[in-house]
């Protein structure tokens, strides 16, 4: 069974029965991926051959494919269950336990400035929390508040890149691309450990 997706702009892409997402748009990249369940709910682990280049977090299995699809339109995407069932239960693991660390290696994708804000957020100790005008700072451009949370909001590793960790100048919570809610779960969870 295939299922269509709309059409980008250029290239067709299609969903078919064993999982896989293919383009005929931008470079073949092959992308290994597979899901779990934690008490924050589903995600997604992605892999290229540099490493992990995605976790996302989902209301379902399919939501979290079109998700992924979406930010890498050029990749053959392949379910891999099998192959990555470690991979997956490290993932797990770390989200329930963040003081475990994730010790896995990181595909980084984005600009040169989006690196250094995510190099930034990553240097956030566990349990603690920056805001984005601290961010800006920290890296240089302290008018920068407003690239900042761009850059955050186009995070595609969550948790292993914790943007969650970033917080309004006042002490408030803002958005989050996987929900305020699940956001502040994650907080909840790093004070406690």
């Amino acid at each position: 069974m295939t299922i269509a997706l709309p059409a980008p702009a250029i290239g067709r892409e299609t969903i078919t029965a064993d999982a896989r997402i293919t383009s005929t748009a931008g470079p073949r990249e092959t992308l290994n991926f597979a899901t779990g369940a934690t008490s924050l709910g589903t995600f997604l682990v992605a892999r290229s051959n540099n490493g992990i280049c995605a976790i996302l977090f989902g209301g379902s299995r399919g939501e979290l494919m079109c998700d992924l699809h979406e930010r890498f339109p050029g990749a053959e995407l392949v379910a891999n269950e099998d192959d990555l069932q470690t991979l997956v239960a490290d993932v797990a693991e770390f989200i329930e336990a963040p003081t475990t660390g994730l010790r896995l290696p990181l595909d980084i994708r984005g600009t040169s400035f989006q690196k250094k804000v995510w190099q930034a957020l990553r240097d956030i100790p566990v349990g603690t929390t920056a805001s984005y005008a601290d961010i800006a700072r920290r890296i240089g451009t302290p008018k920068a508040v407003r690239a900042v949370a761009q850059a955050c909001a186009a995070n595609t590793i969550a948790v292993a890149i914790p943007c969650h960790r970033v917080i309004k100048n006042d002490g408030a919570l803002s958005g989050y691309r996987w929900g305020v809610d699940r956001k502040q779960a994650l907080l909840d969870k790093e004070a406690r450990q």
